[in-house]
């Protein structure tokens, strides 16, 4: 009997055993497909860190190959540096002479994964890449990780025609040259200077009627261009979307305050865009007015416009190089020179601005400044002989000098915009160059080169101690080819065969510059709220 007990009881024990290991696992198994369920919000920060040791929610690949900004869908060879943004990744620091970071990685980003959806209906965050690129010199292979690139909050959104603008802020030890604009919406990467141009019925955003600051130069309506389409068209990023100008918003960005643009006439194409973007909000007309009594011309001058409801002025300030335009004794004679170590005559005028923007590129490709012959001057020594690449490297040093000197990075906030592309065909500006047959935007499919300029100018920017934002149009605006005066700069019937395919028409492509000046502008002001 004693057998036949035990015999009994020890199944019983097993079925028992068995069933508390078994339901154990069911559970366990129940638990951990319901927790790897939960929405990323309830299972991380909202906050995005990029530290040393870098984990960011963006679906991206550890190491990824660094996007040019400028290109899009173009290919740059190795010595075409490319312009490139860092979004907490581990990247590789090559320290030259310079003292200019080099970037290097291996993997591409993910694409996303759906359609585009508005940027004012998602739960979307702002995020401003720093520029590091390599540059010129001998480079050693010393490394290191770079970080600091952005700190990210997730602030409240707030609708305003069709975009956001979210909060961001700096890491500790972020370089310089803090240059694009991206937004992470859904967890995505949106590099807002990846896209396309799409027709638009809703722009231009005002009409060479409804603004009374477009020069001669740029006002191809009224100087006889039939067709209408190269005003419509927009730029539409890849992976979002990018917010419409708001022109009483921006009003009250520069209330009391003093924004200045400074450099040649594609400047002054900008600027004259902003005019009009501004005017638009303006109820009375005889409120605005240039302090001076000038009037707008084709001749070159300088302008300062006040809106006497907002107390605030727009101002334009002519520099072809930054740098000082004087003359010099060789020989038997007095000759042009360009003081690649003395800054414009006109700086005085830029200080105690609240922002500035400055350009310069397009005077650098003329015969005189290319040649380099008896034309660059260093206090009394004027060069036989100076390569162009190399001087416009001095005189963009003496305007970096100028501005660490004399601005002031808690009152002021800097911007040097790009180089805009020109588009000759057959020639250049003055041997018969032309664009007048174009009436569409260049293809995606187009692959375009990345001028030295700005590489230059990126050099630059990096190694200076205020912060300065570098706005890379070049590569979205070399696709419109469409947008340029050409013939329709001057008046009908002028005799000049001349034809302009370097300025921009108005209303047209400068407009896209100042929206997205002005979402870098309201992103910082948004940012300064939670400080």
């Amino acid at each position: 009997m004693e057998k036949q007990r035990s015999f009994s009881i020890k199944p019983t024990r097993l079925w028992l055993f068995s069933f508390t290991i078994s339901f154990s696992l069911i559970f366990l198994i129940f638990f951990s497909i319901w927790v790897l369920n939960l929405p990323l919000s309830t299972r991380q920060d909202p906050h995005l860190h990029f530290n040393t040791t870098t984990s960011v929610p963006l679906d991206l690949k550890p190491n990824f190959k660094i996007q040019t900004l400028s290109s899009f869908h173009r290919n740059y060879s190795a010595t075409q540096i490319e312009n490139s943004i860092l979004v907490g990744t581990h990247s590789s620091r090559v320290e030259n002479e310079s003292q200019i970071s080099n970037i290097s990685a291996s993997e591409g980003i993910s694409e996303k994964e759906s359609e585009p959806k508005s940027v004012a209906n998602s739960n979307s965050t702002v995020l401003f890449g720093l520029k590091n690129s390599t540059f010129f010199g001998n480079r050693s292979t010393k490394s290191e990780t770079v970080s600091g690139v952005l700190h990210i909050d997730s602030g409240k959104q707030q609708q305003q025609q069709n975009a956001s603008f979210p909060l961001y802020k700096k890491l500790e030890g972020e370089a310089s040259s803090d240059i694009v604009l991206k937004v992470v919406n859904n967890n995505k990467v949106c590099d807002i200077t990846k896209g396309k141009w799409v027709f638009d019925e809703s722009y231009p955003l005002y009409t060479n009627a409804s603004c009374p600051f477009i020069d001669e130069g740029f006002s191809c309506e009224s100087n006889g261009r039939l067709d209408k389409n190269y005003m419509k068209w927009r730029w539409q990023p890849q992976d979002c979307d990018i917010p419409r100008f708001n022109a009483t918003q921006m009003l009250e960005l520069i209330r009391g305050k003093r924004l200045v643009f400074v450099g040649d006439s594609i400047n002054r194409n900008q600027w004259e865009s902003m005019m009009c973007l501004l005017f638009g909000a303006i109820k009375d007309p005889r409120k605005v007015f240039e302090t001076r009594g000038r009037r707008i011309t084709k001749e070159k001058g300088n302008y300062c416009f006040k809106f006497v409801d907002y107390q605030c002025t727009v101002e334009y300030y002519v520099t072809h190089f930054l740098v000082h335009e004087g003359k010099a004794r060789i020989g038997g004679k007095r000759v042009q020179t360009l003081r690649i170590d003395t800054v414009d005559k006109s700086s005085s005028r830029w200080r105690g601005a609240d922002i500035l923007v400055f350009n310069t590129a397009h005077w650098w490709s003329h015969h005189k400044t290319k040649a380099g012959k008896n034309y660059y001057q260093e206090r009394n020594q004027v060069h036989p002989r100076l390569d162009v690449s190399t001087a416009f490297g001095k005189a963009l040093t003496t305007w970096a000098q100028w501005v660490d000197r004399h601005v002031n990075p808690t009152k002021t906030q800097v911007f040097f915009r790009s180089s805009a592309p020109s588009h000759f065909s057959g020639g250049q500006w003055n041997t018969g160059g032309h664009c007048r047959e174009a009436s569409q935007p260049l293809p995606e499919t187009y692959k375009g080169e990345y001028p030295d300029k700005n590489m230059i100018v990126e050099q630059i920017i990096g190694k200076m101690k205020t912060p300065v934002i570098f706005l890379n149009i070049t590569g979205f605006s070399d696709y419109r080819i469409d947008a340029h005066p050409s013939i329709y700069g001057r008046k009908p019937g002028s005799s000049s065969r001349v034809q302009d395919c370097s300025h921009w028409c108005l209303p047209g492509v400068p407009d896209t510059w100042n929206e997205i000046l002005y979402m870098h502008l309201e992103s910082k002001r948004r940012k300064s709220l939670t400080n």
